[in-house]
């Protein structure tokens, strides 16, 4: 498998946090952490832009993902609230996570705290193309929640 390069900037307020990294050998997202200066609590239901510490000099053709993580969901209801967010290959900005606390009690982010994930990928480039009719499927138009209910 080759190994795309990508930028990454080190920005002043990140200098004692860990690059994004790979948390096992078969994982798909690169943990951010918050560069906050001081601790965030989020009351149940409240949002805030946490700011990452870093941003990236994505190629023309692929994009990154802001995505949540799933032990901040399922323990504390604290997810990514626009997920995923995309990063376009022309942003050159800081990464900042948007985090709401859905939770029933405060939770408190802290420096260095793992708060999302960064998932990089290829993005084809398409062209619409006119059609009067689409290749028929089985599904046809059949609506949301369609999908695996029996008759």
């Amino acid at each position: 498998m080759s190994v795309q390069p990508i930028p990454l900037q080190r920005l002043p307020h990140a200098q004692d946090l860990p690059d994004p990294g790979l948390a096992s050998a078969g994982a798909a997202g690169f943990d951010l952490s918050a560069a906050v200066s001081a601790p965030i609590t989020l009351a149940p239901g409240q949002r805030a832009l946490i700011p990452s510490g870093f941003a990236i000099g994505l190629p023309e053709g692929w994009e990154a993902q802001v995505r949540p993580r799933s032990g901040l969901a399922l323990k504390h209801g604290v997810t990514v609230l626009n997920a995923p967010g995309t990063i376009d290959s022309d942003y050159r900005g800081e990464i900042g996570v948007i985090l709401i606390n859905h939770g029933d009690a405060p939770f408190t982010i802290a420096r260095g705290d793992r708060i999302a994930q960064l998932v990089v990928a290829q993005i084809p480039r398409i062209m619409w193309v006119n059609s009067a009719d689409l290749t028929p499927t089985t599904r046809a138009d059949s609506g949301f929640g369609s999908t695996g209910q029996g008759s």
